[in-house]
C-alpha cells in the first residue's frame, strides 16, 4: 500500500512539472532558431540579394573583377554568360555569376 502513495506521488509530481519543463525545453529551442536566422539566414540573403542587382546593372563597356581575380571589360551580354575581352584582343566566356565586383574607371 505504501507503494502505491509513493508511486502515485512521483508521478503527480511528473504531471505538474511536464508543462514546465516542455516551456523550459521549447524555449531555448526558439532563441537558438531566432540567432540562427538572424547572425546566418539573413546576410546570406543580403549577400546574395546584392550580387543580383549586380549582375543586373551591368553590360557592355563595364570593367570587372571576376571571381578568379582577372579584371576584364565586358563585350557583349547573353542570357547567363557574359564575354568579356581581358586585353591584347583575348576574350572568354564567363559566366554572370562568376563576377565578383565592378571596377570604377581611373584616371
Amino acid at each position: 500500500m505504501f507503494q502505491g502513495l509513493v508511486g502515485a506521488g512521483l508521478l503527480a509530481q511528473a504531471s505538474d512539472g511536464g508543462s514546465g519543463s516542455a516551456l523550459g525545453f521549447l524555449l531555448p529551442l526558439v532563441v537558438l532558431g531566432g540567432l540562427f536566422y538572424v547572425f546566418l539566414v539573413m546576410p546570406q540573403r543580403r549577400r546574395v540579394k546584392q550580387m543580383q542587382n549586380l549582375v543586373a546593372s551591368l553590360g557592355p563597356g563595364d570593367r570587372v573583377r571576376t571571381i578568379g581575380g582577372i579584371f576584364a571589360t565586358i563585350v557583349s551580354e547573353d542570357d547567363d554568360r557574359f564575354v568579356i575581352d581581358v586585353g591584347g584582343g583575348t576574350t572568354m566566356t564567363i559566366a554572370k555569376r562568376a563576377v565578383a565586383e565592378r571596377l570604377e574607371e581611373g584616371p
